[in-house]
């Protein structure tokens, strides 16, 4: 994680290397979003010192002393200027060094080069004291712009150093410590009480209060037992607990999040882009300027060359827009470190950026708005040869292969053995149900619109409220069962929350029928809903919402299944649930909610603005100070000192503003 931050960060300036990376792997599946980088016409390189070394610090302080004995010594000019001119050598002699390697490695506008002419121009016009100082204060901003990207880069790694070192394999009768990558599916591991959790898996023996607040950002800890599902990277708070596999590290929990987390930083917001754009433009322009101001206003309106060119020398060292460069990925790798704090895993900046313009979100219903916990609440019997029981035990035979959540309700309802050899040529009807020879007899088993494929009679049931799996056989309707599903705890609130934030547009898609539909809704607060839906319909209905705003405007859509993985990676922004979505809609989602509780949503929305408050902080503030310092420049009402606080002074300011993003309220 460090070497990936300080690849992306630390060596970043006036375009440098993080602005002109290739070898990130980028999600495709939007095509509406741009992913790609922009490459730089030049490349800065700057010396962030991870520390400096011990040699690095007694050149500083030799070099420090001669210049303070060259200001403070009352010798002849010779002297001061041999002082100086030694002073410079020794701290400032590996940047006019990289100055010159730059002329033959295509980096001419580097930071070094900038120094190098400036202070060399200082010196050529006498001003002694300013061009040491330039080097002397270089060399202590390297240091505290170093400090300043060490800090959020330890910041960040200590946010996500949630990799489990060890597990505890049992082996026999005996347990063995082990990388977690060679613990198998299947395997039982122990973990003891303050350990991480190496491994997901199913407690088979113990009890135990595990701390989920590094995955999911809930602060109360959750009781876990026998058959309760634990991540890896939880810790365990009490009890010593047996687990049994069920993921390899490589698809683990704790491996999603730290591959997500550290693959955001190639996701590049649309502000980050520009200022991209803006570096490769802005410097040599400047540069450009500073040549003509040294030569032009002597040549053609006379006066000092001398002058001209002291003031061309601060535009010189005013001219790398180090402080945008650096601080501003900075910035939002802080906000996504400062989200996953809080168990929302946001895939990049530019995902990050557009949750603060959401214009319209789009939930799916099922596992999203409620748990997907689904039960059976009423059995009607149409045919008196039928029971309620056989009705239940026809559904269950058909059902039995599926993972569905009603599937597994109608499973749980019957309770019984399934026999197989009871059920043959099972077909799925995608989007309707399921179709089965059923004791040798044509059974269907699904939504309406199955039952009109079959036509199949089904009559006027509108009264019946809840989800309906209608059971046919021979083309005849033998019963319904009526699934009702419970609402999240935190959905209401969740709703008001987004609405307060100024969410104009909230809209429900779902298969279910229009009065489940319609019940949901109204129990939520949701005035727009579209029922019925197959899953390509949800797509159609995403683009008709997303053609009806403005270009700036997001529209987010959030979902949990595999069928919202289309719809999820067509929207603007998808936003998927971490804790029982499923991999491909994880997968396809720019933001995951680890907690599955939509109060993130509100909590992601909180981030993004506050990042982008942020960063345009230090975009202000830092153009505004150097523009300020130019044109003092021009009016020969600055001086060096003054300029190197504009672009190093400035760095160190928008790097520690930057780090405030890691803090979420």
């Amino acid at each position: 994680m460090a070497e990936r931050i300080t690849d992306n960060i630390g060596n970043c300036c006036c375009g440098s290397k993080s602005c002109s990376n290739s070898d990130h792997n980028y999600d495709e599946h939007h095509h509406d979003h741009d992913h790609n980088h922009d490459a730089h016409g030049h490349n800065h390189e700057h010396h962030h010192h991870e520390k400096f070394t011990k040699r690095d610090v007694i050149e500083f302080i030799i070099g420090f002393g001669l210049f303070a004995l060259a200001l403070l010594l009352n010798v002849k000019t010779e002297v001061k200027i041999g002082l100086y001119v030694v002073a410079y050598v020794v701290v400032g002699r590996e940047i006019v060094i990289s100055a010159i390697k730059g002329l033959f490695t295509g980096r001419l506008l580097d930071e070094n080069f900038l120094m190098t002419i400036a202070s060399i121009s200082a010196f050529a016009i006498g001003e002694y004291p300013e061009a040491t100082a330039v080097m002397l204060f270089y060399r202590v901003g390297e240091l505290f712009e170093g400090l300043a990207v060490n800090r959020s880069k330890n910041s960040i790694e200590e946010l996500l150093n949630i990799k489990p070192d060890v597990a505890n394999l049992k082996v026999g009768d005996k347990y063995k410590i082990v990388d977690p990558e060679k613990v198998k599916v299947g395997d039982t591991i122990m973990v003891k009480p303050g350990e991480k959790i190496p491994l997901d898996g199913y407690v088979i023996e113990g009890t135990s209060s595990i701390d989920t607040s590094v995955i999911t950002g809930e602060s109360l800890p959750r009781e876990a037992e026998e058959g309760t599902e634990v991540y890896s990277g939880s810790i365990n708070k009490s009890g010593v607990i047996l687990v049994e596999v069920t993921k390899e590290f490589s698809e683990s929990t704790v491996a999603k999040i730290l591959k997500l987390v550290k693959d955001a930083n190639s996701q590049k917001a649309h502000t980050e882009k520009f200022i991209t754009k803006f570096a490769r433009y802005y410097t040599p322009i400047v540069v450009g300027i500073a040549v003509l101001l040294a030569f032009i206003p002597a040549l053609f309106f006379g006066g000092d060359f001398g002058s001209w060119i002291y003031r061309a020398a601060i535009f010189l060292v005013v001219s790398c827009p180090c402080a945008l460069v650096i601080s501003i990925p900075l910035g939002y790798f802080g906000g996504i470190g400062g989200a996953s704090s809080k168990g929302i895993l946001v895939k990049g900046g530019n995902y990050l950026e557009e949750l603060r313009n959401i214009k319209s979100i789009i939930f799916d219903k099922t596992g999203t708005l409620t748990k997907g916990v689904f039960k059976v609440t009423q059995v009607i019997s149409f045919n008196q040869g039928v029971n309620k029981e056989k009705v239940v035990e026809i559904a269950a035979h058909v059902e039995h292969y599926s993972n569905h959540p009603i599937a597994v309700s109608i499973i749980n309802e019957y309770n019984k053995n399934i026999d197989e050899k009871r059920v043959k040529d099972i077909t799925e009807v995608a989007g309707k149900g399921v179709k089965a020879l059923f004791d040798g007899k044509m059974v269907a088993v699904g939504n309406r619109k199955l039952m009109e494929q079959e036509n199949v009679s089904i009559g006027d049931i509108d009264t019946i409220v809840g989800t309906k799996v209608y059971v046919a056989m021979d083309n005849k309707l033998m019963g319904i069962i009526v699934i009702a599903d419970e609402l999240k705890s935190d959905t209401i609130n969740a709703i008001k929350e987004l609405k307060n934030y100024g969410v104009e547009d909230i809209v429900m898609l779902t298969g279910d029928h229009k009065d489940v539909a319609e019940d949901i809704a109204k129990r939520v607060g949701i005035t727009r809903y579209y029922s019925d839906l197959l899953p390509d319909e949800k797509v159609d209905k995403l683009e008709e919402i997303m053609n009806g705003v403005g270009k700036n405007d997001t529209v987010v859509f959030v979902g949990d299944g595999i069928n919202d993985a289309p719809v999820l990676a067509r929207a603007d922004v998808g936003i998927a649930m971490g804790g029982v979505g499923s991999d491909a809609a994880i997968e396809a989602a720019d933001v995951v909610l680890m907690s599955d509780e939509l109060s993130s949503i509100p909590t992601a929305m909180r981030v993004s603005k506050n990042t982008n408050k942020i960063v345009w902080e230090n975009i202000v503030f830092s153009l505004g100070v150097k523009i300020i310092i130019m044109i003092l420049a021009t009016l020969n009402l600055a001086n060096m000192w003054m300029a190197i606080f504009a672009d190093v002074g400035v760095a160190v300011i928008a790097i520690l503003n930057s780090i405030r993003a890691l803090r979420v309220k």
